[in-house]
């Protein structure tokens, strides 16, 4: 196990030039981005293992799934990063500060069991992004050129959590239905009627129960590099069974959240699921959750990883980011804005109001 590891970090290379193969988005090849040499990915697995949490718990860095991985810790922005040996660009990717090979260290870290791979290449993702900024009002002409620069523009593969159980939970409350009364209200014109909505409360209990899958936890801690929720909505269903393979070419990000602490951020969101649950068992109108206790069992976990571009550039000394989900396109960005381009379109707003007003009084 541990030798095919070792094996899977090497470089591919291609088997006309020796140029090193990256992987090319939308498919299951490597490319060549030399000769056009393409080879398609070979996996000895056809699904991926769902982890057993409460053992791995205990034994985490003792077994098959942890490995040691060469990582360059940013200096600026604190984040981990895993740049495979024949990747061009030694640039951080949230800040876009240079990162120095000696820094590079060694950490453990728990293997991924998948492994969502690009669909879209950086070239899709550079069009996204010119068409984000083309879109934006009073951005400083300047913007477009800080954007030019496609080495600015990288592909990572970044770390999640997902977790899997059964959940069941006992639960009391109040179910509420709505009912209307005509009241008549006095005014000085005389009186008037309306309708007012009521509720009529009746208790609840029950019990409800399912499965819950892959509930998705960020894996990475810092908030100064965290991934915007308006881009999530990756289709899990097309995560692959990890190869290092998929990653030729990208970016790697390490997690810095541990597993213990995604596990209990999961809880968080698994019990907000049993309250829907219960919300909707109890029915009505409207439902108030008096208590509700919620257990977990038969739970499992995966280490994945989701790809994501990231541009990060300096516009007058501030630094920006946007971001492009690899796999369905969605954007995100922060951006300048052009407090001359504001001014002079509130004068011009003035201009026109003013020319109106006077040909109206004319």
């Amino acid at each position: 196990m541990q030798e095919q590891m070792k094996h899977t970090e090497h470089k591919k290379s291609c088997a006309n030039c020796g140029a090193a193969l990256v992987f090319k988005p939308g498919s299951t090849q490597l490319n060549c981005a030399y000769c056009g040499y393409e080879e398609f990915i070979e996996s000895s697995k056809t699904s991926f293992e769902e982890l057993e949490l409460a053992h791995y718990l205990k034994v985490v860095g003792e077994n098959a799934f942890t490995d040691k991985i060469d990582l360059i810790k940013c200096k600026s922005c604190g984040s981990n990063q895993h740049i495979k040996e024949h990747f061009k660009s030694l640039s951080c990717v949230y800040c876009n500060e240079p990162l120095m090979i000696a820094d590079v260290q060694k950490e453990g870290w728990i293997m991924p069991g998948a492994v969502l791979p690009f669909q879209l290449d950086k070239k899709q993702s550079r069009q996204l992004f010119f068409k984000w900024i083309n879109s934006l009002w009073f951005a400083p002409n300047n913007l477009k050129k800080a954007a030019l620069d496609p080495e600015k523009l990288h592909g990572m593969y970044v770390p999640y959590w997902t977790f899997d159980a059964n959940l069941s939970a006992h639960y009391t409350g109040m179910r509420g239905d709505y009912y209307y009364e005509t009241k008549t209200v006095r005014t000085n014109k005389g009186t008037t009627t309306r309708q007012v909505r009521k509720t009529r409360w009746f208790p609840a209990s029950g019990q409800v129960k399912g499965f819950v899958d892959d509930i998705l936890v960020s894996a990475s801690a810092s908030r100064k590099n965290q991934i915007p929720k308006k881009i999530y909505g990756w289709d899990l269903k097309k995560l692959q069974p990890f190869n290092q393979q998929f990653l030729n070419g990208f970016v790697t990000e390490k997690y810095t959240v541990s597993l213990k602490d995604g596990h209990m951020a999961s809880f968080k969101q698994a019990k907000q699921i049993a309250h829907r649950w219960i919300r909707r068992d109890i029915g009505g109108d409207t439902q108030q959750i008096h208590q509700a206790d919620i257990k977990l069992t038969d739970e499992s976990f995966k280490h994945i990883l989701l790809p994501v571009y990231i541009s990060s550039y300096r516009f007058n000394g501030q630094l920006y980011q946007f971001f492009v989900n690899g796999e369905n396109g969605k954007i995100s960005g922060d951006r300048p804005v052009s407090y001359w381009k504001i001014f002079f379109a509130v004068v011009l707003g003035i201009l026109i109001i003013g020319l109106i007003s006077i040909l109206l009084g004319a």
